[in-house]
């Protein structure tokens, strides 16, 4: 869905004429998130005072990352909007409610398509639900809200059993080259530029990929990942649930991540879960779920398009679909 934006209108003529970057800025302040998070009378303030001072002199980029934050710069404006009201509890109803149902013992929302379609996305509205939103238990998240959430879910064919999609998700090394499709830059980019698996969190000390023995429910297992915008991060790796036809597995960040060495993404701020279940002999349901925490720094985790198709291009690499197949789920 594509929404119009309005725009502030800046009384740049009381200042010199901005430079190319901060011309870019005027142009991309997204009005409503802004108005949202300050309240009208402070933005309009801030637009009529504070921003021609700044460009009295060519901007440093320390004003840079001050302004941007509060202005979110919106470098794509597409937004997958969920209707409802916003829940207010960890139930099940709400949930429904809300737009987005994992398979917890209820129809999943979104539904799964028939096999061969598309996997079907859903984002939620970080604007509408991102500062009280529960998670459902079955997640085993426990942090309140998001900046992005979205939602994937997709019939496959699988021949080869439990034990091949636990060796799936577990060979971390295949991660590398992962790709995406950019709505920013308009083209198909590595997401993943590294990714390997180490023996405990804390030395650092890499190991090969995981076998499916080593896959055990309860195990927590961990690797490293680099990724084109927030560079290395630690994870942890949970496998909540393995049975011969349903695997449950989590997968949160345990260190600090950075962009342009400014923290952005605080340990179990960035989030995953993944619910596979056998339908047939050979078909299999996914849905996974991806969150980035309420206070992660809108730079790298306030576009809604972006989050989309990263999250559609971890699913297509669980299930062998290469993962810069024509369409992109978002363009």
């Amino acid at each position: 869905m594509h929404e119009e934006h309005a725009r502030i209108e800046v009384p740049w003529a009381v200042a010199p004429r901005p430079s190319g970057l901060m011309r870019i800025l005027r142009d991309s302040v997204d009005y409503p998130r802004a108005r949202e998070q300050l309240g009208f009378s402070k933005v309009r303030q801030m637009f009529k005072m504070n921003v021609p001072m700044c460009l009295r002199r060519p901007p440093s980029v320390s004003i840079l990352v001050l302004l941007l934050p509060t202005m979110y710069v919106a470098g794509e404006m597409h937004r997958l909007r969920i209707s409802g009201a916003a829940p207010r509890t960890g139930n099940a109803e709400a949930h429904r409610e809300f737009g987005l149902q994992p398979p917890c013992g209820k129809d999943p929302i979104p539904a799964y398509p028939r096999l061969d379609e598309p996997a079907a996305v859903k984002a939620g509205s970080a604007s509408e639900f991102g500062r009280d939103w529960n998670p459902p238990v079955c997640t085993g998240w426990s942090a309140v809200g998001f900046t992005t959430l979205v939602a994937t879910a997709a019939r496959f064919r699988h021949t080869a059993g439990a034990d091949g999609l636990l060796g799936q998700v577990g060979a971390i090394s295949k991660l590398k080259g992962v790709r995406y499709w950019s709505t920013t830059h308009k083209r198909w980019q590595t997401l993943i530029e590294d990714a390997y698996a180490l023996r405990d969190e804390r030395s650092g000390e890499r190991r090969g990929d995981f076998t499916p023995e080593e896959m055990k429910e309860g195990k927590e297992l961990f690797f490293e990942q680099a990724d084109n915008l927030t560079g290395k991060g630690v994870y942890r790796m949970k496998v909540a649930k393995a049975s011969s036809d349903e695997l449950i597995v989590n997968v949160e960040n345990v260190s600090t991540m950075y962009y342009h060495h400014i923290p952005a993404v605080h340990p179990g701020e960035m989030q995953s879960v993944y619910f596979l279940e056998r339908e047939s002999d050979n078909v299999w349901r996914y849905y996974g779920m991806v969150r980035t925490g309420k206070s992660a720094n809108r730079l790298i985790a306030g576009n809604e398009s972006s989050a989309v198709n990263r999250a559609v291009a971890f699913y297509r690499h669980f299930v062998g679909i290469p993962t810069d197949q024509e369409p992109p789920a978002a363009r």
